[in-house]
């Protein structure tokens, strides 16, 4: 059967483009020209996958996003706009996108990271599988407990309220005690080795982590013109 993808996009040129290029490749495509029907058929059929743009008519798209992630958490989403500033895009993969792709495009690249993410939730989809039937839900380091159910952090009972793409890089972190990481391995293991993000993204995540986290966790130690460190 094939993938089923929804664009929600309000340039009905770019739309079409966009359903004639995803046929050919053998997708299955459904168009929503408007934030509020896009939010509809998101929520209302099942996905796998989901082309967002933001400056969208009745809802922006980012308004859309957090509206379909407090209910939705699993369906890729790519971000496809014209918004191309960092703010946009920091804001944009917060918000629980999983790529982000600015306008222009070039339509070879946006069906590769189509299909890195589609690779990506297949994998996701199967390792989840395989942990509720052969892996504990939580694991703990130094008195710091995650759960890989419910996705949540905490020490001694008391929760960090991360975000989704927070929670990611915390626990690749975790995952790798007081081993040095560079700035593009965390790219590629948190944001996929098919994102082309910012330099500076994995940077501004780091920040916000480490405002989160109370002085009782494991310090994150900056090396200089390397990467990050989880010191335990």
């Amino acid at each position: 059967m094939s993938n089923k993808i929804l664009v929600i996009e309000d340039e009905e040129r770019i739309a079409r483009l966009l359903q004639l290029e995803l046929l050919h490749a053998g997708y299955a495509v459904e168009l929503a020209l408007d934030g509020a029907e896009g939010l509809k058929k998101a929520l209302n059929s099942e996905w796998n996958l989901i082309l967002l743009d933001i400056l969208l008519p009745q809802m922006n798209g980012f308004d859309l996003l957090t509206s379909f992630r407090k209910v939705n958490t699993v369906t890729p989403v790519i971000v496809l706009t014209a918004c191309g500033t960092s703010t946009d895009i920091v804001n944009g993969l917060d918000l629980g996108g999983q790529d982000y792709v600015t306008k222009p495009f070039q339509m070879d690249e946006l069906l590769a990271r189509i299909r890195a993410c589609l690779r990506d939730h297949s994998r996701l989809r199967e390792t989840t599988s395989e942990s509720v039937q052969l892996e504990p839900i939580t694991f703990s380091l130094k008195g710091t407990v995650v759960n890989l159910r419910t996705r949540e952090i905490s020490q001694n009972g008391n929760k960090v309220d991360f975000t989704p793409k927070e929670f990611e890089l915390f626990l690749y972190l975790m995952e790798h005690p007081n081993e040095i990481l560079s700035r593009e391995q965390i790219m590629s293991e948190v944001w996929g080795y098919d994102f082309l993000g910012n330099s500076n993204l994995v940077d501004v995540y780091i920040r916000y982590v480490r405002k989160k986290l109370p002085s009782s966790y494991p310090m994150i130690r900056s090396i200089r013109g390397v990467g990050y460190c989880l010191e335990v």
